[in-house]
């Protein structure tokens, strides 16, 4: 399991440096520092290494949320951790990520396989914000659940476009207090809007998309 992470982990600086287009057994097999035929040992086809990767993207990307939702309960923190892990993904070691991500995601529009993968994150990733939005709102557990769908609908794509200015080096927000206030004014718009609750509502043409990071 230790080697297949490494491997992983080798795949992705190349997918954030090269592209998807740069990404073999061979040069993973060179940028982990193992024999030749040791990344192919691992993923016997190229897809087969793609998902390992999805796998294992979803796997720190998870792990990294889950420890805000713990810490959001026990005092509040100016900036917010949620805040301070976006930003923190326009850099470096983070950014990497970022980039193997979005190859990821263009990758997925041709694997089904793949595609399922990177949704199962999008999932649980979209859960685990919803429940941190929920933690930091004013009275966040007294709001309706549409509502709260609206926040983390709209603040998701927010935040998912931001991350693709990032990963094309176009840093428009700096600083965790910066993205802070920007939310909570995306979030006031929202909680004062007199379709909350309706405004990304699934019944109807969506016309937000619901990313992911």
């Amino acid at each position: 399991m230790e080697r297949r992470r490494e491997l992983c982990d080798a795949a992705i600086q190349l997918l954030a440096v090269d592209g998807a287009k740069g990404l073999s057994h061979l040069k993973v097999d060179r940028k982990a520092g193992v024999a030749d035929g040791t990344t192919s040992f691992y993923f016997r086809t190229r897809s087969a290494l793609l998902r390992g990767v999805a796998e294992r993207l979803a796997e720190l990307d998870l792990a990294n949320l889950q420890s805000i939702v713990d810490g959001a309960g026990i005092k509040p923190s100016s900036p917010s951790q949620l805040s301070v892990m976006v930003i923190q993904s326009g850099m470096e070691p983070q950014l990497s990520l970022t980039k193997a991500r979005y190859e990821l995601t263009m990758q997925a529009t041709r694997d089904p396989a793949l595609a399922a993968i990177l949704q199962q994150s999008t999932d649980a990733f979209t859960k685990l914000h919803r429940d941190i939005l929920v933690r930091l709102m004013p009275r966040g557990d007294e709001l309706e659940p549409a509502v709260v769908e609206d926040l983390s609908n709209i603040t998701l794509t927010f935040i998912n476009g931001l991350l693709l200015r990032f990963a094309h080096g176009d840093r428009i927000i700096t600083s965790p207090e910066q993205l802070d206030a920007i939310l909570a004014a995306l979030a006031s718009g929202i909680l004062k809007a007199s379709k909350a609750g309706r405004l990304t509502d699934t019944s109807a043409a969506r016309v937000l998309p619901d990313h992911s990071l």
